[in-house]
């Protein structure tokens, strides 16, 4: 959009709104289309070339047959170039059709080679700054031709100069992840240094202690790195809190089982006499357990 031509209406500017979105989005599609067909054509051309040198060593026969389109398309998948050689052709290519376009808006626009230069750079990146516009002056020599060769020269480069931009973003995208790999191998080292000193004592989530075996029946608790995670002030489970305990869960449920049922267990004389008896329900039950407790000692 240099500006030269406008809508004036409201008619015609509700018309460019939606046919904007239509006209630009099938634009961008054959752009994307042409990028795909260059790749295909280079990688055809450089199959072609290494059949060509394998047949002069004699190892291909001359009278090979290619096979249909869907296997030759197969064939040039593994062909597909570069994307710093496809970024060189189409450098080439735009530089080439913008020298060439330039030599024709010189002599019949009336401008310098610099500025026939700017303006093909302007108008085939679709900046459009609006400065300098092609096909402006009243008369021109062969007006229907120059038109023409407009026309063509501003497709082509476009074409051009958007698949570039294309591949630019993709050289650009690489370079980034290069640089942030550099980046993260050079202080990995010093990061899992510091991560391992300030997480090797966290309890992290899943992990397995199979060292630890807790039996329902005899209540009783192996040996295991319960002891060593809790002397370092961190947080444990309320099931390692009951294994540190050697408080079982399912006896526990017994005991209140039993309690509630009317079955208590029976206290020894020594719980008795040290005031640890009576009580209902959990109460009970620890009561029950701080006299065995006091028992043993």
């Amino acid at each position: 959009g240099f500006g030269m031509t406008t809508p004036a209406t409201v008619g015609g500017k509700i018309f460019l709104i939606f046919y904007g979105l239509i006209g630009c989005a099938g634009t961008i599609l054959f752009f994307n289309l042409f990028l795909e067909r260059l790749i295909t054509v280079i990688a055809y051309v450089m199959k072609s070339c290494h059949e060509r040198q394998l047949r002069r060593k004699g190892v291909l026969p001359h009278n090979g047959r290619r096979g249909s389109g869907t296997s030759e398309v197969d064939s040039l998948a593994g062909w597909k170039p570069s994307v710093y050689y496809v970024m060189l052709i189409l450098c080439v290519v735009s530089l080439i059709i913008s020298c060439c376009a330039s030599a024709m808006y010189t002599p019949i626009e009336g401008w310098s080679y610099f500025d026939s230069l700017y303006f093909c750079f302007v108008a085939f990146s679709t900046i459009g700054f609006g400065d300098l516009v092609s096909s402006q002056n009243i008369k021109y020599e062969s007006q229907g031709f120059y038109r023409f060769g407009n026309f063509v020269f501003i497709l082509m480069g476009v074409c051009c100069i958007y698949s570039l931009f294309n591949v630019i973003s993709i050289v650009i995208k690489q370079s980034i992840n290069w640089i942030l790999k550099k980046l993260d191998c050079r202080c990995c080292h010093r990061c899992q240094r510091k991560l391992f000193r300030s997480r090797r004592n966290v309890v992290m989530p899943g992990n397995v202690r199979s060292r630890r075996n807790i039996s329902i029946e005899t209540d009783v608790v192996n040996e295991s790195d319960t002891d060593g995670r809790r002397l370092s002030g961190e947080m444990i489970s309320m099931k390692d809190f009951l294994a540190s305990n050697k408080v079982s869960l399912a006896i526990m449920q017994k005991q209140l089982s039993e309690t509630a049922n009317g079955y208590p267990r029976q206290m020894s004389s020594n719980s008795k006499q040290n005031g640890f008896s009576g009580g209902v329900g959990a109460l009970a039950i620890m009561n029950n357990r701080l006299a065995e407790t006091s028992v043993d000692r």
